[in-house]
């Protein structure tokens, strides 16, 4: 029989459940999307260059995100509303989640040592269990191709 994965962090670990709003102000809990692989792109700030054109990008690819069945969120520390206007101003499909006391990049380990997050990308497969986590420096951004590979393998997993 084997063990269960441990919660934390670490790939191989089973992610901590959490709970944030989305741009509708309606609760979004890890826990929900279990029995689907969940890829979490946390970005750090709205309306920013960087942020922009890797929330665009998504946007430009959603047909494979979609293509994946994966259940696809950006997370950033911003406020509900801030979110919802960036979604609007750039017509991002994705949900976007507001962690506006960090809380959730704090539990996942993806703090930014200048405050708010990491521009980091977690995989969770289909029980829960983290199966590819990725922080990149600010300046730079995740491939889509990277993340969707990500997503695909842990569907495999």
């Amino acid at each position: 029989m084997a063990t269960p994965a441990a919660t934390g962090t670490d790939v191989g670990n089973v992610a901590p459940d959490f709970a944030l709003q989305d741009t509708n102000n309606q609760t979004w809990r890890l826990s929900d999307h279990r029995g689907k692989v969940i890829a979490l792109v946390f970005y750090p700030k709205d309306e920013t260059p960087v942020c922009t054109k890797q929330m665009c990008s998504m946007r430009d690819n959603w047909q494979d995100y979609e293509a994946t069945g994966a259940e696809v969120a950006a997370v950033s520390v911003g406020s509900v509303e801030a979110h919802k206007k960036f979604a609007e101003h750039h017509n991002l499909p994705q949900t976007l989640l507001a962690d506006e006391k960090s809380e959730v990049t704090k539990l996942l380990n993806v703090r930014s040592m200048l405050g708010g997050s990491q521009r980091s990308v977690i995989v969770i497969d289909k029980d829960g269990i983290i199966r590819y986590r990725k922080s990149v420096l600010p300046v730079f951004r995740p491939t889509d191709d990277e993340v969707l590979a990500a997503i695909r393998a842990a569907q495999q997993s």
